[in-house]
C-alpha cells in the first residue's frame, strides 16, 4: 500500500531553515508527481510546492514562492523541501501528498513550530 513517511520538521526562530524529507513505498514514485501541503492550526489544509515526476517543473504558492525549493530524488524514492526564511506563519504541519493538491494520500506529517 502508499505509505509517506515525513520527516525533519522541528522549532526555529523567525529567519531559520529546515529541511523536510519524504520516502515513499508502495507506488511508482518516480512517476507520480508529488506535492508538499501544511495546516496551520485551525485552518484546512493548502498546497505549498509541486513537482513533476522527473523534477525540473515546479510550482509554489505565492507565500513560499522565492523561500521554499521543493526537489526530489526518484533513486532513493525521496521527496523534499527545502525551506528558507521561515516565517511565524509558516506554522503547521506539513504532509507530502501523491499528485497534484491535497487529495491523494499523504503521511502523518511532520511539524514546524517557527516563533521566537
Amino acid at each position: 500500500q502508499v505509505q509517506l513517511v515525513e520527516s525533519g520538521g522541528g522549532s526555529v526562530e523567525p529567519g531559520g531553515s529546515l529541511k523536510l524529507s519524504c520516502l515513499a513505498s508502495g507506488f511508482g514514485f518516480e512517476t507520480a508527481v508529488m506535492t508538499w501541503a501544511r495546516q496551520a492550526p485551525g485552518q484546512g489544509l493548502e498546497w505549498v510546492a509541486v513537482i513533476g515526476n522527473g523534477g525540473g517543473q515546479e510550482s509554489y504558492a505565492e507565500a513560499v514562492k522565492g523561500r521554499f525549493t521543493i526537489s526530489r530524488d526518484n533513486a532513493r524514492k525521496t521527496l523534499y523541501l527545502q525551506m528558507n526564511n521561515l516565517k511565524i506563519e509558516d506554522t503547521g504541519v506539513y504532509y507530502c501528498v501523491r499528485g497534484v493538491g491535497t487529495y491523494g494520500s499523504r503521511g502523518q506529517g511532520t511539524h514546524v513550530t517557527v516563533s521566537s
